[in-house]
């Protein structure tokens, strides 16, 4: 048998399969940690084989945890595929646990500090956003009117470029001309137009289908993550349009305003329809209000601020085989640098929790936390098996074609990106993070959805990892995006900001990666680099009903 250098790797010592970082074809003798493995099947990169052979009923473990149980004969080489493998993931419950943790050096960065706007209740922005509120679906159109207005002309539109082309189009078309062979690129060349508010880094619109009809209690979330994003740090100012009969009334969101931060100070405009006249009046009265607003937030200017002030988001989507193994654990190590400096870090996702509940648990300092952690995990999982799915169902086709065979296995990958300090909190949907340090919060594995829970907990930047690619962003917080991948990298080079390809080429380690990230992260929050979703306005915005969702 002819050994050949493929190149792959075990990710824990405790598992029993193989990751093939790059395609290898079927026969090919692979050596791997002085074991010889015949290879069965073409294992394409980022999937994995079978280290030795094995029956009906057998675990398998990867990143250390059960991440299934294998349903047929196996051999050792063998792919593993959802025929072959289902999900299964361990029991879990609060234990007494002395959790030790070693935080990463962080001298170099002791004195660094970022750029942000500080508020009057302490917290720094890294972003200085007008913030356009509905509070009912009626009011969308009125705020599309309004964002085209205001976009256009204070120099926040990306679609000046699609529209130029359209001009060219248009006019080939009346001239007889072919359109065949036009170019784009060439044509419609990119122009980014002068902005009039140099301290306004963006009109934001807070589009949405709630605020009436549903139930009572749908009104009544929506309210508080309306809230949160009002009272968010990189938020100078809110105007607020309401149609008048919804469920959610205007004292409703006003209340709870006041509930989440007492001395809140922002200006907030409100207009509603029923009392405003005509839809004239409405439009013209809160464009010219918010352009008064637009002159005061345009005064105040970015101010040094200690990386204790930054508060990260950490999410992925679009996930492949590749994400536990590059861009989530250099992203869990920039979260450990973050920690260690004295920063908040934001891990969500609860369904993309399953399998490694127990590590959580016992990483968890305040045992009440634990066993809310606990408590919101079963009602969640619960309602998930009530609606006749569950959390087995999470990985979607994408993830399943690039190596992510259960939810277990994505799951244990993508815990990655909260790195291994002590979680110091647990938090329900919209509840805000006030302790430094690792929080947990519950939000759906939905890429929006899980952003828009991150903001909604304060996160000022989110780092955003994906191996197939997703075009997604926050109106309020610059999300950054984190390849796992280089073909991923050179295909969307558009959405990229960062590629960690380099841990799996060798080229770089997982903390050389981490502290990369760290300094982008840094420039970003300073307005030195805008993350690419930034730039496409990329504002993707979904309440979550407390429904199920995966």
């Amino acid at each position: 048998m002819t050994k050949q250098n493929y190149k792959v790797i075990k990710v824990h010592p405790s598992d029993n399969v193989i990751v093939a970082l790059e395609d290898i074809p079927a026969g090919a003798g692979i050596s791997y940690e002085n074991e010889t493995y015949q290879i069965v099947d073409d294992i394409a990169a980022k999937h994995k084989f079978y280290q030795s052979d094995m029956q009906p009923g057998d675990t398998v473990t990867m990143y250390g945890v059960l991440v299934g149980k294998v349903q047929i004969p196996v051999t050792a080489g063998m792919r593993m595929t959802t025929t072959n493998l289902h999900h299964a993931a361990e029991p879990y419950s609060f234990r007494p646990y002395n959790y030790t943790w070693t935080p990463p050096n962080v001298d170099a960065y002791k004195n660094k500090t970022f750029l942000g706007y500080h508020r009057s209740d302490g917290t720094v922005g890294t972003a200085n956003y007008w913030l356009f509120i509905p509070t009912v679906f009626c009011e969308n159109r009125n705020l599309d009117v309004i964002r085209e207005a205001l976009h256009n002309e204070l120099g926040y539109a990306v679609t000046h470029k699609y529209k130029s082309f359209t001009k060219q189009l248009l006019a080939a078309y009346e001239a007889g001309e072919s359109i065949q062979d036009f170019n784009a690129t060439e044509l419609a060349a990119t122009q980014k137009e002068a902005r009039v508010f140099k301290n306004i880094d963006g009109v934001k619109f807070l589009n949405h289908q709630g605020g009436c009809g549903g139930t009572r209690g749908d009104a009544a979330i929506l309210s508080k993550l309306l809230a949160a994003y009002a009272d968010h740090p990189n938020v100078a100012g809110i105007t607020v349009l309401s149609l008048g009969c919804q469920n959610l009334q205007l004292q409703d969101l006003e209340n709870d305003i006041k509930l989440r931060n007492p001395n809140f100070d922002k200006p907030l405009y409100i207009f509603e329809q029923q009392n405003a006249g005509t839809e004239e009046d409405l439009i013209y009265g809160a464009i010219k209000k918010t352009f008064e607003g637009l002159i005061e937030a345009n005064k105040i200017e970015r101010m040094p601020a200690g990386l204790d002030k930054l508060t990260v988001g950490v999410k992925c989507g679009g996930s492949d085989g590749f994400s536990g193994i590059s861009a989530n654990p250099a992203v869990g190590y920039c979260s450990d640098l973050l920690v260690a400096l004295g920063a908040k870090v934001l891990l969500a996702e609860f369904p993309e929790l399953c399998g490694v509940e127990q590590e959580l648990i016992d990483r968890t300092i305040n045992p009440d936390a634990a066993h809310k952690f606990i408590q919101l995990m079963g009602a969640y999982s619960a309602a998930a098996i009530a609606a006749g799915s569950g959390f087995h169902m999470n990985p979607s086709p994408g993830n399943i074609k690039d190596g992510l065979i259960t939810d277990a296995i994505k799951s244990a990958g993508a815990a990655k990106k909260g790195g291994s300090s002590p979680i110091v909190d647990v938090l329900d949907y919209t509840e805000p993070a006030t302790k430094p340090g690792l929080n947990l919060v519950c939000t759906p594995g939905n890429d929006v959805e899980a952003t828009t829970g991150k903001a909604a907990s304060g996160a000022t930047l989110i780092l955003f990892t994906t191996g197939l690619g997703t075009p997604t962003g926050n109106p309020v917080c610059p999300t950054i995006k984190v390849s796992t991948n280089a073909a991923l990298t050179k295909r969307m080079n558009d959405i990229i900001d960062i590629d960690t390809s380099p841990i799996i080429a060798g080229e770089k380690t997982i903390p050389e990666m981490g502290e990369m990230i760290l300094e982008y992260c840094i420039k970003a929050a300073s307005g030195e680099i805008t993350p690419k979703a930034v730039l496409l306005n990329q504002d993707d915005f979904i309440p979550w009903k407390r429904g199920v969702s995966l």
